[in-house]
């Protein structure tokens, strides 16, 4: 394909692109085939000679679109967005254009700078402490991750070397070598005993979540090969995570012997979007780790402090700081904390894969992460003049993703952003009236909160309304017309119901309800 070749083809596409998103309505929600099906519809092998692009591109509608769920539909209600727009989608373009493993600063300059530029942006839209930005006085700052689950991980790598750099002896003819090369140092320091009270520090070491903690915190523990505890929350506080129930959890866990290092709290629970108390836990966290009952053993052998690094996931919800109204509480508290992530890419108006990672000090994932190659070498990194985010992340290469945020927080600017919060967090409230106004079929759990309200069927006993709400779940999603999820609560079975895509108006949230109405009508007559 030449350039003239590549014109005609990106025209074509583009003009695909537009045409599906005004005919979007004209699809089910739901993909429908079956697994398989398109090893079915394909050769079993690459073409040994050139196909044309019509072909190609003709293959779209007939073969790939039919295995499509439409996340961006107007009645795709489940889970949360993935959001895009169409300057994301610019952005895209450009940065496949410019694509580059730009793992360091001089692989592209404008790569690097434009990230920490729009992230000190985006934490400022957010209404963040300035010690999480780059011109923050704690040189902080914030750095683009694939997916919420990557954040997590990072901060917890970071975060045990933290805690074992803290807690453990230094070996004495390794301190200079530890200084610069973080954790990977101190794994290999010489001696028996040492390594043997480094395996005994790990296995008593717990990264604590709570049972409403999206399960990215528990692989990150899988993979690192510490503990996860996951603190048990519930109707009685909202299923979000308070100071007293935290403060249990320690005390059991100090009595046991292990180590708290690591606490994912949450803005936006993935089953109910609860907020976690965060003044409340940082009070029980600085009162755990400075009061004399907890000195001592539970900070290990090293006889150093042992604090908890608290990560905020904000994943959803934390799009919702835009709008000051949704700060009360929550941003002043954060300064506290060690790192925050959110991704623009569910309510933001932003395509996958967009995960903004802020950290309090870049130093902790700098001495945890960085792991030096001849070939990497390059005067401004050895200088210490620029950012290098390889050292920020678990992998080397990254892309140009800068770009799209910088296109979507020129082309909506604060206003339009704090417009579409607005919108969509009315339309779930508008919901949740609808529900109330049928309180005789349904009962909302909890919201609505963040666009997001969950309810259930009604019946004579918990047991009927499981049977219920679950057959209305399955029978609304099976109709393709739109998609919610399903969750439990206390041991109720409940349904998840968002409005935060960018293309749901008010029309299609009234044409859910009136498709929940008459499933849910034809289950309780029929019962």
């Amino acid at each position: 394909m030449d350039s003239r070749g590549f014109r005609e083809a990106a025209i074509s596409s583009i003009d695909e692109i537009i045409k599906y998103y005004d005919n979007i309505t004209s699809r089910d929600v739901v993909s429908s085939v079956s697994p398989g099906y398109l090893r079915q519809l394909l050769p079993s092998s690459a073409p040994e000679t050139p196909e044309s692009w019509d072909d190609i591109q003709r293959d779209i509608e007939g073969k790939i679109m039919p295995g499509i769920t439409h996340w961006q539909h107007p009645s795709f209600h489940a889970f949360f967005p993935c959001a895009t727009s169409y300057p994301s989608i610019l952005g895209e373009l450009y940065s496949s254009a410019l694509s580059g493993a730009c793992f360091n600063w001089i692989c592209s300059p404008a790569v690097t700078e434009l990230e920490t530029i729009v992230l000190d942006w985006l934490g400022q839209l957010l209404g963040l402490p300035e010690c999480y930005l780059s011109t923050g006085s704690t040189r902080g700052g914030g750095v683009i991750q694939g997916s919420a689950s990557e954040a997590v991980l990072t901060a917890m790598v970071a975060a045990r070397d933290k805690y074992l750099r803290n807690t453990l002896p230094t070996p004495p003819a390794e301190e200079e070598d530890l200084l610069k090369g973080g954790l990977g140092t101190l794994g290999n320091a010489e001696g028996e005993e040492y390594e043997e009270l480094l395996a005994r520090k790990r296995s008593r070491m717990v990264a604590l979540g709570t049972t409403a903690t999206h399960s990215s915190t528990k692989k990150a523990a899988v993979i690192l090969g510490v503990r996860f505890y996951a603190i048990p929350v519930g109707a009685k506080d909202g299923y979000r995570l308070t100071g007293e129930v935290l403060k249990k959890a320690l005390g059991e866990l100090k009595k046991r012997g292990l180590e708290p290092f690591f606490l994912t709290a949450t803005l936006g629970t993935t089953d109910t979007c609860a907020v976690d108390d965060f003044a409340a836990i940082a009070d029980t966290l600085e009162e755990f780790t400075g009061g004399e009952e907890m000195n001592g053993d539970i900070q290990g052998d090293g006889g150093g402090k042992g604090e908890v690094w608290v990560h905020v996931d904000a994943a959803y919800a934390g799009s919702a700081l835009v709008c000051p109204e949704f700060r009360g509480g929550i941003t002043e508290v954060l300064g506290r904390f060690h790192s925050f992530n959110m991704n623009m890419h569910k309510w933001l108006l932003t395509n996958f894969d967009a995960s903004c990672l802020f950290v309090r000090d870049r130093n902790w994932f700098i001495q945890a992460l960085s792991v030096n190659q001849a070939v990497y070498g390059n005067a401004a990194s050895a200088g210490g003049l620029v950012t290098d985010y390889r050292e920020w992340q678990i992998p080397l290469g990254r892309r140009f993703r800068a770009l799209k945020i910088w296109f979507v927080l020129r082309s909506y600017g604060g206003a339009g952003l704090r417009e579409y919060i607005h919108k969509t967090v009315k339309l779930g409230e508008e919901f949740a009236e609808m529900l109330k106004g049928r309180g005789g079929l349904f009962e909302i759990l909890t919201g609505p909160s963040f666009a997001l309200v969950v309810f259930a069927l009604r019946g004579k006993t918990p047991e009927e309304g499981n049977v219920r709400t679950k057959e209305l779940c399955e029978r609304v999603n099976k109709s393709g017309k739109m998609w919610v999820t399903g969750t439990t609560l206390d041991g109720r079975f409940a349904i998840r119901f968002m409005t935060g895509v960018r293309t749901t108006e008010k029309e299609h949230v009234e044409m859910a309800f009136k498709m929940l109405v008459e499933v849910a009508e034809d289950i309780t007559q029929g019962a």
